[in-house]
């Protein structure tokens, strides 16, 4: 089958139909060619509903996952990033494409270079990765400004049991956070946005089951 009509079949048979319908949205999914972000072993596979094994044990996020987050993040061009789990760089560049900034990070060396390979081929300046473990929170270098620094959107790309005060406290007031709160087998995709300095809103919008962020804290670990 010709790439772009796999790309124009992933579009019209997965993501639309899992209520992707901003414009937007979908026009970059056909200019920002995922297969450039896919190991080379698993090319064949870009375009199918599945997730993508990527080293160390780590997977891409299913197209029409990747779509929905970047629809219901609604990213503006003024907004700073923070992503959490870069993987191969595809969702760090999806969002860059939105935002003024996108800071990424990710606990594996080896993703790491995979994904600063994959955005610098692609052209992308405006993704800067770390390596560190963000999984209950992030207050490492920034390149929005200092440790203390606060973000506009927090896309974290793996499932949490509970989502850390940390990232709360990381968001600016109008700011929203995707995340996926739960155990096996059943997990929210919600979105949560700050109104004010101490009033937050939750909305869930799918039920799902992610591989969980590697060393995320469990509801055991808090104390009531």
């Amino acid at each position: 089958m010709h790439i772009e009509q796999a790309r124009f079949n992933m579009i019209e048979q997965q993501i639309r139909p899992w209520d992707v319908l901003n414009q937007d949205v979908l026009d970059l999914l056909t200019v920002l060619k995922r297969e450039a972000f896919v190991p080379a072993a698993y090319k064949s596979l870009a375009f199918f509903d599945t997730e993508i094994p990527l080293p160390c044990g780590e997977n891409m996020l299913t197209p029409k996952m990747e779509a929905r987050i970047l629809q219901e993040v609604a990213v503006q061009k003024h907004e700073n990033v923070l992503e959490i789990g870069t993987g191969s760089g595809y969702m760090a560049a999806l969002l860059s494409y939105k935002a003024r900034h996108v800071t990424s990070i990710e606990i594996e060396p080896t993703l790491k270079a995979m994904a600063d390979k994959n955005l610098s081929g692609y052209g992308i300046t405006n993704v800067t990765t770390y390596l560190g473990d963000g999984a209950q929170g992030w207050a490492g270098t920034s390149s929005v400004g200092s440790d203390t620094a606060s973000y506009d959107v927090i896309v974290i790309s793996g499932s949490l049991p509970v989502l850390p005060d940390a990232f709360l406290k990381k968001l600016k007031v109008g700011g929203r956070i995707f995340a996926i709160i739960g155990e096996a087998p059943v997990m929210n995709g919600q979105i949560v946005s700050r109104l004010s300095d101490t009033a937050y809103s939750t909305v869930n919008l799918f039920e799902t089951n992610e591989k969980p962020l590697r060393n995320a804290l469990t509801p055991s670990h808090f104390s009531f």
